[in-house]
């Protein structure tokens, strides 16, 4: 169990017994991981204690000022260690008594569960964004699930091995995951209103989510492929460019029209000029992309070697 907080002291104790009565009722041997995202309240004095009375299933990571979500689930997956690995907030919105839910999803063949919350208990001024937000990610990626945003997440650690979470991933992660071939699942939850401490919503987290959301749809459909992306939108413009020029050049040498107060002349030479520059963004992407390149194209789920005694087959030489 992986847990990101930021000033969350009034929630810990209880989100610690919570999760120790639910947590072993799934798993023989479990561990929570407490990332304490620069948290400037008594969070960490908290943990501290809660280590010091369970040390067995309890890990602490504090990192040294506030890096954001994304950085602390990086930091929880590098450290937890065991093949299935859930994350859940620390504000107790989620309910942890619903991890046995994504569990028994996960068992069913998914490689990664997400929580819905169908009731939420937020505010207006939150799940209406958050339901346009969803509708738009749905629509852009095809990934078909109804909470993007929601932290309360289960995964198989075959999926966190091939993914990288930084900047705003954390909120993608099943694209990410479903682009590379995994299962995704999801299942109902309930959801509480928070009781405790402050909500650390803010309006640049839209911001943030959408532009993070165009670079997740250029890596997953463009990654290795970016000339299709700048190439489709050069040849576009240019060919309306060229059919402005072409119409005016005909206006001027078949019926003489004068060229000097059409406005449209202009614009038809900016989209020409437009569209070769993106034709040649799309080349110069394709140069980066293909010397940058580390990532494999595609993800293993099983593999079948040759057996070792078997004898080599031997090709004969060619004939000449």
């Amino acid at each position: 169990m992986v847990v990101p907080l930021l000033n969350e002291e009034p929630n810990l104790v209880e989100l610690k017994t919570r999760l120790d009565a639910v947590l072993p009722t799934v798993a023989d041997r479990y561990e929570i991981v407490f990332i304490d995202d620069g948290s400037r309240d008594g969070s960490f004095g908290t943990l501290r204690e809660l280590h010091d009375l369970d040390p067995e299933h309890t890990r602490i990571v504090r990192f040294r000022r506030n890096f954001g979500k994304s950085a602390a689930l990086a930091a929880g997956f590098d450290h937890s260690r065991f093949d299935i690995v859930l994350t859940m907030d620390a504000d107790l919105q989620d309910v942890p008594e619903e991890i046995p839910k994504m569990i028994e999803k996960l068992e069913k063949g998914s490689d990664l569960v997400s929580a819905w919350r169908v009731n939420r208990n937020d505010p207006i001024s939150k799940t209406l964004p958050s339901k346009v937000y969803n509708f738009v990610t749905r629509l852009l990626t095809g990934v078909r699930l109804h909470d993007f945003n929601c932290g309360f997440k289960a995964y198989r650690r075959s999926v966190l091995d091939e993914l990288q979470v930084y900047g705003e991933r954390h909120r993608y992660i099943p694209v990410l995951a479903s682009y590379r071939g995994f299962r995704i699942g999801e299942v109902q939850v309930n959801h509480q209103p928070r009781l405790r401490g402050k909500s650390k919503f803010g309006w640049e987290r839209y911001f943030g989510g959408f532009f993070s959301l165009l670079t997740v749809i250029m890596l997953v459909r463009y990654t290795n492929k970016p000339l299709h992306f700048f190439g489709f939108v050069g040849v576009v413009t240019l060919s309306i460019g060229t059919a402005i020029d072409v119409y005016l050049s005909v206006l001027w040498l078949i019926f003489r029209r004068p060229l000097s107060d059409r406005p449209i002349l202009m614009l038809g030479t900016l989209l020409i000029i437009i569209g070769i520059q993106f034709l040649f963004f799309g080349l110069l992407a394709e140069m980066i992309a293909f010397s940058a390149r580390r990532d494999n194209d595609y993800s293993i789920v099983e593999r079948v070697d040759v057996v070792a005694d078997v004898a080599p087959v031997r090709i004969p030489a060619a004939v000449e």
